[in-house]
């Protein structure tokens, strides 16, 4: 799945799906992870994560993401990096102005934010989850490729994604998360769905999308420089996975997306 404005920034870049992959179910087709908690081969890991890469033009080798822990460090990549490397680091967005460097998350229900910059053509890739929001993992993506851009002597003129997770039907949630999402976000109490108006502090529908496109104004973004590429991952199992959904037979999905260096 693809973003209109990304695309016409000219950045190859892909909200990939759980279809087109090598892993037996319930883990695949295509998931990216090897791990205690999903238990796949590494084998099989490696022909899809391969087959991602080649789907957005860049070699396995240049193809980066973290070990996310729903916070907001970001790995900024030159691209000489080894991926097993950046893997074992903790972060949640990866950032590279290098041209050809691909900037990736996972994720299975959290949000894939994928950020370009139109006058340096660097990038970044951000996990965010409603701990993301809180943590405002988006404005630090956003940070590092205004960094990245100084460098270069640019104000960043940027255009943004967000991708498919649990939408707002199936984010219920207890009062205290609601209430850390609205206090994070500009768009407050506009992101919740209180089950009882009357009483807030039960539980609640909570709308990420929402949340994370009101941070992303707030930091600058236009409206209109925002895409949304929708899909719910717990409402879709065809082409979704879903911790919500799977609990522990829940494969991860990738999101990347590819620098360019100066236009």
């Amino acid at each position: 799945m693809t973003s209109a404005l990304l695309h016409a920034a000219g950045h190859a870049h892909g909200f990939f799906t759980r279809e087109g992959g090598v892993s037996p179910l319930p883990y695949g087709p295509l998931n990216a992870a090897a791990t205690a908690a999903v238990p796949d081969s590494p084998e099989n890991v490696r022909e899809n994560l391969a087959r991602m890469a080649a789907a957005i033009g860049v070699p396995a080798a240049r193809l980066y993401f973290l070990s996310q822990v729903h916070g907001r460090v970001v790995r900024v990549l030159r691209g000489d990096e080894d991926p097993a490397e950046v893997l074992i680091a903790q972060g949640d967005a990866t950032a590279s102005g290098t041209r050809g460097v691909a900037c990736a998350v996972r994720t299975a229900d959290c949000v894939p934010v994928l950020i370009a910059d139109r006058r340096s053509g660097a990038v970044a890739a951000v996990h965010a989850g409603w701990r993301g929001v809180e943590n405002g993992a988006v404005l630090a993506g956003i940070a590092a490729i205004a960094a990245i851009a100084a460098i270069a002597g640019e104000a960043p003129d940027l255009v943004a994604a967000i991708g498919p997770h649990i939408e707002r039907c199936c984010f219920e949630v207890g009062a205290d998360v609601a209430h850390a999402i609205a206090a994070a976000s500009p768009a407050g109490d506009r992101a919740v769905s209180w089950h009882d108006r009357a009483a807030t502090t039960g539980a609640a529908h909570v709308d990420l999308r929402l949340a994370l496109r009101a941070q992303l104004e707030a930091a600058g973004l236009a409206p209109s420089a925002i895409d949304d590429v929708r899909g719910c991952t717990v409402c879709d199992p065809r082409r979704f996975h879903s911790v919500r959904r799977d609990g522990a037979r829940s494969g991860r999905l990738l999101s990347a997306i590819v620098a360019r260096g100066p236009a």
